[in-house]
Parts: structure tokens; sequence; C-alpha cells
């Protein structure tokens, strides 16, 4: 046989390897008697992180996605035309927009309420196909009673769905499914990968004809998570549970060092009432004091440890000013509509020295003191 036909059809046996990690499966395709096929249909890596995924948040069946936005995409084909779609009044600005062309291409209603007041739910109609929040929401980071949501949706449509967003309360600390959701569903970019190096998302469910959708439409849509990045994700993934104690460990200190500043009128601070919301870490919103807003530049710019950008849940601080950037996209009547202004700053505490975080914020707000004199 010629040396090169001998080359490429040369195989290692590694039947005995028993490696305590599982390999990168970088494989676009396998053997036709193999259950993964091709890797657009599914992928070990993508398997074992799904496995892992489901795992945490106590549910039956979990699908990789690319990001987190396909995996809101997958939820939003659970509708047909009509009906209405009932979103929360506060939304990450990507979500919102993809909501408003998703619903004008096929004739929905769509419906932004304010959630967190309990009078709202009451104003979702009976035509609600689905109902999709974020709690904590961003920003603001308000609490929203799935249970309440759910409870009531259902009893006008049992088979409208309630879809939660759980990307920043993690399933460590929330699990939307025992509390009436049907489907939940995570940026893995964000706190599953906690080192800003993956795109990923996720979408679970309990409910088996849910799941088997989901999967069609990965397969068909081309939208699975890629084999290097599940196991990027796995591999942060055994350091979660750890990275989340210290994160919250260090926001509600920093939560209190920030309401003792005067340059600031208000933080913001999710509800944790020990049941739906058992703990919360990384993410803080605050108004920046009227005077100073127009020196949010030069605040930034005057941090040492905080990066800018759209980065958060990872292990560096990061400063953002969602007006200009996570709801960059809305426009300004939408931002005057959700009460979101150019004095609300949001930081990601990462995991420098906290009284070395302290010390940068002060001087940051030092400098601007000074530029406003």
């Amino acid at each position: 046989m010629d040396k090169i036909s001998k080359l490429l059809h040369s195989r290692i046996d590694d039947s005995e390897a028993y490696p305590v990690v599982t390999p990168i499966y970088q494989s676009s395709a396998f053997q036709s008697n193999s259950p993964f096929f091709y890797t657009r249909k599914n992928n070990p890596n993508v398997a074992e992180i799904e496995n892992a995924v489901a795992i945490l948040e106590e549910a039956k069946y979990c699908v990789g996605t690319s990001t987190g936005m396909s995996a809101i995409a997958m939820a939003l084909e659970q509708m047909g035309p009509g009906g209405t779609l009932v979103v929360n009044k506060d939304v990450y600005g990507c979500s919102l927009k993809t909501f408003q062309k998703f619903t004008d291409k096929l004739g929905i209603q769509l419906l932004a309420l304010d959630l967190s007041i309990a009078e709202n739910i009451l104003l979702i109609p009976a035509d609600t196909q689905m109902v999709i929040f974020e709690t904590p929401t961003n920003p603001f980071l308000k609490h929203l009673d799935i249970k309440k949501i759910s409870v009531h949706t259902k009893k006008l449509n049992p088979n409208a769905l309630i879809v939660v967003d759980n990307t920043w309360a993690t399933p460590l600390f929330q699990q939307p499914l025992k509390w009436g959701a049907d489907i939940t569903l995570h940026s893995g970019t964000k706190y599953f990968s906690g080192h800003s190096d993956v795109m990923a998302g996720f979408i679970l469910t309990d409910n088996e004809k849910l799941h088997k959708d989901f999967c069609d439409h990965r397969f068909f849509f081309g939208a699975i998570l890629e084999p290097f990045s599940a196991w990027l994700l796995k591999r942060s993934l055994q350091t979660f549970a750890l990275r989340m104690r210290e994160h919250q460990r260090v926001t509600l200190e920093m939560k209190t060092f920030l309401e003792s500043l005067p340059q600031i009128k208000k933080v913001y601070y999710p509800l944790i009432d020990g049941k739906q919301l058992t703990g919360y870490g990384t993410l803080l919103f605050f108004d920046m004091r009227e005077d100073l807003i127009q020196h949010y530049p030069e605040f930034a710019k005057a941090l040492k440890l905080f990066d800018t950008g759209t980065g958060m849940a990872c292990v560096t601080c990061m400063i953002a000013q969602p007006y200009s950037g996570s709801h960059s996209s809305l426009s300004e009547n939408e931002k005057l509509d959700m009460g979101l202004g150019k004095g609300l700053v949001r930081l990601n505490f990462g995991f420098e020295d906290i009284e070395d975080i302290k010390t940068d914020i002060k001087n940051a707000f030092s400098i601007i003191e000074k530029i406003q004199k």
C-alpha cells in the first residue's frame, strides 16, 4: 500500500487510554454507526457540558448552543403567528430588539410590562403565547416572582410557555423550572465561562417534546456549540462554585462600600429571598450623582483595575455604561421608558484584592470631582 494511503488511515488505539479528563473531540464527523454521527448534530464534548449544566439546573434536558442569543431564538421558535408575547420591561437591549423583529415578522403582539410589580402580572392577556424575562433584571436587578407569573399565565392559557433567562442568577442560586418555568436559558459566555474566552448558550427544560424541538432546530440551523468551547466550559465549571462563592462575598462587601460614597445616589442589589433566589454575586449597578454624570468617560478612564466593554462575570473588574453599551441599540424613547439614563453604571467585580478595588474607585471619583470644580 502506498505510504500516503497508510498515512491517511493511520490511527492509534486509544480504547485503553482512560483519560481523567475527556479529550477534545475536534472532529466534524464520526462513523455512521456513532450516536454523534456529525458534530452539527452532537459531539461528545457538547454532550458532556450539557449533562453538567443540566445537573446544576436540576433539569431533565439541556441543549448547548453557539451563543446565549441563539438559545433565545430557539425559545422564540416555539411561537406561531398571532397572540401575544409578554416580556419584562427591564431587559437586555439585544433581547428586546430580537423580540421586536420576531413579533413583527409573525404578526404577534409584543407587550412589555414591569412584572416586578405584582399588579402588572394581572395585565398579562389571555392570548399570551409566551412570557419571557430575566430575574434579577438587566438593568436594575429587580426581583420577579416566577411562580406568580407562571400560575397566572397558565390559568389564562395552559399552553403558554414561561421562559426565564437565568444567566445572572446562575443555577447555583436559582432554578426557574422548580418555580413554574417551562424553559430556562443561559448565556454560557458569562458565569459558566468566567474567563471572557468562550461564547456559548444553553436552553433547558423538563419537557421531552420541547427538548426534541430544540435539538432539531440546532441541527437544521447549525447553532451547536463547538467542541473546543464546550471543553473549555467544562473545565471552567470545575471551579464554578468556588468562583461564585468569592464573587458573592466581594459583591456584598462592595455594595456596602459603594453605599457609603457621597458620589453615588443609589446602589442596586437584588432581593435574595432565600427561596427563589438564594444568593448573588459579581454585578452591581449604581446611579452616579447628577453633577458628575457628564464626567463618566473620565471616571472610567481613571480606573486602573476596571476594563471597559461588555464583559461580565469574569476574573477581572469591568465597568460599563448600559446607556451606551448593553442597551445602546434601544431608541431614546425606549431608554426613557425603561428609566435608563447616562448616570447608571454597571460594575463587575473580579478577583483583584478588594482593598485595591475600593482604592481604585475612590481615586477615580476624586479625579472627576477635581474636574467638576
